[in-house]
């Protein structure tokens, strides 16, 4: 590959990186402003009658409220997410857009609960789905970006990256 073109497709997939992280990193941070805004902490919202609903919670833990209270700890892990983050980047650098795409999503997930963390000390969730007192965990935009993200990440190693199989043949 010649060194513009190699230049080029770094800077293709930086940007296809950058653009989706920046504008769910946005949506997640402006959703969470607007319901500290209008909805009192612990109040909820009907969206779609009982089905969904907008609720204002603070998660000082991690998914599904595990280890409350361990700000230093998610930084940490955060900080690991982000080294993994630039080796897929820099790994798939060559590899079709959506890969880029997909690693934008984790990162804008990584980064809002992060914001929130380091400006709160807690995440503020607001979406949640069930009936009546049988719930999912209550999330926000950079939790769905995350587990969207990750879940894609896990599909594309196991199942879509075409180096795989030459590794297990050698």
């Amino acid at each position: 590959m010649e060194a513009g073109t190699e230049r080029d497709a770094s800077l293709r997939a930086a940007l296809l990186l950058a653009i989706p992280a920046a504008i769910l990193y946005a949506a997640d941070q402006l959703t969470k402003a607007l319901v500290v805004a209008s909805i009192p902490f612990g109040e909820r919202q009907e969206v779609l009658g009982d089905l969904v609903q907008l609720w204002h919670v603070r998660n000082t833990g991690a998914a599904f409220s595990l280890f409350p209270g361990a700000t230093w700890l998610f930084v940490v892990v955060t900080a690991g997410a982000l080294v993994m983050i630039a080796y897929f980047y820099r790994a798939f650098r060559t590899r079709g857009a959506w890969i880029h795409v997909v690693l934008g999503a984790i990162l804008a997930g990584t980064l809002g609960n992060l914001t929130d963390r380091l400006r709160h000390g807690y995440v503020v969730d607001f979406v949640s789905v069930g009936i009546g007192d049988v719930r999912w965990p209550t999330f926000n935009v950079a939790d769905s970006s995350l587990v969207i993200g990750i879940g894609l990440l896990v599909l594309y190693l196991s199942f879509a990256d075409e180096r795989r199989g030459d590794a297990s043949a050698a």
